[in-house]
């Protein structure tokens, strides 16, 4: 990567000539300002706040940020939220979209509505990024918020939406782990038949950018005393880039321990639309938040 660490990966972005906009979605939420105020001011973006303007205001009266130092456009309700941050990217008058005071299900209609005009054409899916004490260097995970239970050809999606992702990050053949509960093909385990397959297309050519192996465990993906004791060979193991997961509930209990319990830090994408989408849970923590928008900001930058 172009970056080892979280903090590198701001210093990139404050160096970038142009600055993204991002426009935030029902900004009227304490969390979700902290980190934007606190990532325009230190040089990572340009932002403009959509909502109820006299409720922005007043939370950042209490963050200490006057009103007149930021753009913001005033919203009835939700829809229009969603609607006024849909033309300003349509408009290219913002180069990425941030959840504010609202559901993911509203954010994702908005996304999908075909008129909207946001979506690439393929699948959307959500890329973490993570930051562990006890690993080696930076990894990324998918998807663990927007695809409950993938079939082969989401997962082949939700694979090749993660590779682009890593090449903007200067991850030019990403090693990918496409995570199962053993590391061994078994007709009765759906998913190692699907890590199998992903694993063939990619040695004939049909997925590319990348290194695949799959059926492999977390453990060997990760750590490669473990992948010697068990005699698994693979330039995967111990050293993966990428973790594929089966789906969204494995993934998420999986990531979740990662940061809670694993004092990990994260930053998350959805990607395959226009521009990232910048989808953090309000129960994440402010610098999670603020990485996401440097990570929008880097990987929204990068063509």
């Amino acid at each position: 990567m172009m970056f080892e660490n979280f903090a590198q990966l701001a210093e990139l972005v404050k160096q970038m000539p142009q600055k993204t906009k991002v426009a935030v979605a029902a900004a009227e939420d304490r969390h979700t300002l902290e980190a934007i105020t606190t990532a325009v001011k230190d040089g990572l973006v340009e932002a403009v706040l959509i909502g109820e303007e006299a409720k922005i205001a007043e939370i950042l009266a209490e963050l200490g940020e006057k009103k007149e130092n930021y753009e913001m456009i005033t919203a009835a309700d939700i829809d229009q939220c969603l609607e006024i941050a849909v033309k300003l990217v349509n408009d290219k008058k913002a180069g990425a979209i941030m959840k504010g005071k609202l559901e993911t299900g509203q954010l994702m209609k908005a996304i999908l509505n075909k008129e909207n005009n946001l979506r690439k054409g393929g699948l959307i899916s959500l890329v973490g990024f993570y930051e562990c004490p006890n690993y080696h260097k930076m990894f990324a995970v998918s998807d663990v918020a927007m695809n409950t239970y993938p079939d082969f050809e989401g997962k082949r999606a939700i694979l090749e939406n993660a590779v682009e992702v890593l090449h903007k990050t200067g991850v030019e053949d990403p090693k990918v782990a496409v995570l199962c509960a053993v590391e061994k093909y078994n007709p009765k385990m759906k998913e190692t038949v699907d890590a199998a397959a992903l694993k063939e297309l990619n040695q004939k050519g049909e997925i590319s950018g990348c290194t695949v192996e799959g059926p492999i465990s977390l453990d060997l993906a990760v750590v490669k005393e473990s992948a010697a004791i068990k005699g698994f060979e693979s330039p995967v193991a111990g050293d993966a880039d990428l973790l594929i997961v089966p789906d969204l509930v494995s993934g998420n209990l999986m990531v979740k321990a990662l940061t809670e319990l694993g004092g990990c830090t994260t930053a998350g994408l959805m990607v395959g639309a226009k521009v990232p989408i910048i989808l953090v849970s309000r129960a994440a923590a402010a610098s999670d938040k603020y990485y996401s928008i440097a990570l929008a900001a880097y990987t929204g930058g990068i063509k």
